[in-house]
């Protein structure tokens, strides 16, 4: 416990729902949700006006419709996230050396170590630097607590929420965290909670007042002393600025139950795959494979393997995944599959009969067991996507859809984007998730406010211009493509295209039939495109 604030914790707010009002004026100050769309999904994030609403993070997405029809809600850019977030970590590494990033939006700084502050009122100093500093480099705001300890810095900056700062003064710890829930505790979650509470303790002050023995034998001795010395407003955590990554791994939780055990064992073959893209990403190898499902009554089941040494050959995990699989009964249906890999390491020891078979595949012998063909076609399927896919459309919380970059290629193991165009009705490049960026030829930027049935509806925007209006396209216009996100601020490229302020009325594509050519449609409002509906 220091004697001065000088740990400071940041937390952007509403990041995800925020930058995206950012990016779209015609959503500031309206009701945002992010999150997975699908009928499983779940919010990721909720802007401050769809929270007046009720609706908050985890939420399932149904719910949230339900609590705020008419907000707007958009799949996540993890892409114009993770680029948000570098600017902010930056301009945190320009405080210290010692930043320990927990999220995208959220982090601890050590400032005494940085020698950026060394008592109150430099700590304050620096946390209203840091916040003005953030406004201007990405046009967001954030919430920053200044404390004596990790604990209560965090505190400090929930109570800071929105857009503000809070320093807790040393000495008045206990005042603070008296009144407050045992949940305000870190290590407290719901079972933790709920055991205290049938004992009679719910604020931090019962803790207090229980005493380390009491605690000790109600949650054991670790957590109990540790509980107790947390009441008294003690915590003498360090800020790690790298935490050593334990464990690798992605999952879907899927629109309908699987049924079909090829297609159950498609898509471990296809998390698989992911998983073993974001461990080379990392840099890194594992020795062990895990496996997660949960079934149609919500129980999940979880199987592990152990190989020889640490791999990060994607044939060597689709192998082991497919192996424990085996050993779960799925027959009543399937909602979440999961792969992952822990044991990491920064080597990898090949294996032989992974080796074996890539040998084969080079010398055009098939597999003699007839593993490896479905990754083979997941490898051919990643050739037919588009330049401007957007990277994380796989990654969306609760879809559990298989990806543009996942289909398998048609038969006889030919990429779509090399075999012939009418073996696909819509190719998944023509893919258009709501919120994504966009580029029409004639009108400009915009971004996606929803697709279906073929069409898909266009908003004509930019960071810096007015609210712009609204247009519908063909899924399949040639002059709509997805496109690169634009910076939050800095105003409109120099030499760049006017932003399209217009309040004409939103447009819809006419028939096929009404269009005299594409060339025309072109010249009189977008290809297809005619009078409109908002």
């Amino acid at each position: 416990m220091r004697a001065a604030p000088t740990i400071l914790h940041l937390d952007m707010d509403a990041f995800f729902a925020a930058a995206e009002q950012a990016a779209k004026p015609s959503l500031r100050g309206k009701p945002v949700v992010v999150g997975g769309l699908g009928p499983r999904g779940v919010v990721s994030t909720a802007s401050y006006e769809a929270r007046r609403f009720g609706v908050h993070s985890a939420m399932p997405m149904a719910q949230a419709r339900r609590l705020a029809p008419n907000a707007a809600y958009l799949v996540p850019r993890f892409t114009v996230y993770r680029a948000i977030s570098e600017q902010v970590m930056e301009l945190l590494r320009r405080l210290s050396p010692l930043v320990e990033p927990l999220s995208l939006d959220e982090a601890f700084v050590d400032l005494e170590a940085g020698g950026s502050a060394d008592d109150t009122a430099s700590a304050r100093a620096a946390g209203e630097r840091l916040r003005r500093d953030i406004l201007e480099t990405t046009g967001l705001t954030g919430s920053v607590g200044l404390a004596g300890s990790k604990m209560l810095a965090k505190i400090g900056s929930e109570q800071a929420k929105p857009d503000g700062l809070v320093v807790v003064e040393p000495g008045t710890e206990r005042a603070l965290l008296g009144p407050m829930t045992v949940r305000t505790l870190p290590g407290v979650g719901p079972a933790t909670g709920e055991h205290l509470r049938r004992a009679g303790m719910t604020t931090v002050a019962d803790l207090a007042e229980a005493g380390e023995d009491e605690l000790v034998r109600l949650l054991g001795k670790s957590h109990g002393a540790s509980l107790f010395r947390m009441a008294g407003g003690h915590d003498d955590r360090p800020v790690v600025a790298e935490r050593e990554a334990k464990s690798v791994s992605v999952e879907d939780t899927f629109d309908v139950d699987l049924h079909d055990r090829v297609r159950v064992r498609t898509e471990v073959d296809r998390l698989a795959d992911r998983c073993v893209r974001r461990l080379r990403a990392a840099g890194h190898s594992g020795r062990t494979v895990v496996l997660k499902v949960r079934r149609y009554d919500f129980s999940t089941l979880t199987r592990s393997e152990t190989l020889r040494g640490p791999t990060d050959d994607p044939g060597v995990v689709r192998e082991a995944a497919g192996r424990l699989l085996e050993a779960v009964d799925t027959t009543g249906g399937v909602r979440l599959l999961g792969v992952g890999v822990s044991g990491l390491a920064d080597y990898t020891q090949e294996d032989l009969f992974a080796q074996a078979a890539a040998d084969r595949a080079a010398e055009g012998k098939a597999p003699a067991d007839g593993s490896g063909g479905e990754g083979a076609a997941a490898d051919a399927g990643r050739a037919a996507v588009a330049p401007g896919a957007p990277e994380d459309a796989p990654e969306r919380p609760g879809e559990g859809r298989a990806a543009p970059e996942e289909r398998p290629a048609p038969a006889g193991g030919v990429p779509a984007a090399q075999g012939a165009p009418e073996a696909v009705e819509v190719p998944a490049e023509r893919r258009f998730p709501a919120g994504h960026d966009v580029r029409h030829a004639a009108f400009g930027a915009g971004w996606v406010q929803g697709s279906g049935l073929r069409r898909v509806t266009v908003r004509f925007e930019q960071p810096w211009s007015a609210p712009g209006r609204v247009r519908t396209f063909w899924v399949d216009d040639p002059e709509l493509e997805l496109s690169d996100p634009l910076p939050l601020t800095g105003g409109a490229p120099r030499g760049g295209p006017e932003p399209d302020q217009s309040s004409w009325p939103a447009t819809r594509p006419k028939s096929r039939a009404e269009s005299p050519s594409d060339s025309e449609a072109g010249r009189s409002g977008g290809p297809g495109s005619g009078r409109a509906r908002p």
